[in-house]
C-alpha cells in the first residue's frame, strides 16, 4: 500500500502570495487570460466607443471638439491620456479579433495538440502587439 501511494501525483493548489510570482504560464495560458481581459476591457469601454463615435460623426463642430479633445484635452483629462485609453481599445479589439480567430479555426479544423497551441499563441500575441504598435505610432502622430 505504500508504494503505490508514493507513486501517485501530488496536486495541490496555487498559493496567490507564494506561487504566483514563480509559476510559468504556458503562452496558450497568456492567450486565453488575455482574451477573457480584452473582452471585459471592450465591454467596460463601450460607453466612450459610442460617444467617440457619435461625437465624430455628427456635425463638423462636434468633430472639432472631438480632435481637440485628443490634441489638447477635455476638462481636466489632458489629451495624452485620452490616446492612451483609445490605444487600449485598440490593442483589446485586437487581440480579441486575432484570439478569436485562432479558437475559431481550431475548433473548424480540430487542429488541438501542444505544439499548434503554442505556436499559434505566440503568433497571436506577435501580432497584437505589433499590430498595436503601428496603430498606436500612427494615433500618437509618429508618421
Amino acid at each position: 500500500m505504500t508504494e503505490l501511494k508514493a507513486k501517485r501525483p501530488e496536486f495541490r493548489n496555487i498559493n496567490a502570495f507564494t506561487d504566483l510570482t514563480t509559476y510559468r504560464l504556458p503562452p496558450a495560458g497568456w492567450v486565453s487570460i488575455l482574451h477573457r481581459a480584452s473582452g471585459g476591457l471592450m465591454f467596460i469601454l463601450l460607453p466612450l466607443i459610442v460617444w467617440m463615435f457619435d461625437t465624430s460623426v455628427s456635425s463638423e463642430i462636434s468633430f472639432e471638439r472631438f480632435t481637440a479633445a485628443f490634441a489638447v484635452g477635455l476638462g481636466f483629462v489632458p489629451g495624452w491620456l485620452f490616446k492612451l485609453v483609445v490605444l487600449g481599445i485598440i490593442w483589446a479589439y485586437l487581440h480579441h479579433l486575432i484570439a478569436g480567430v485562432r479558437h475559431l479555426y481550431m475548433d473548424a479544423c480540430h487542429a488541438v495538440s501542444k505544439e499548434f497551441g503554442k505556436s499559434s499563441a505566440i503568433v497571436t500575441l506577435v501580432l497584437s502587439i505589433g499590430l498595436t504598435l503601428v496603430l498606436g505610432a500612427k494615433l500618437f502622430g509618429l508618421y
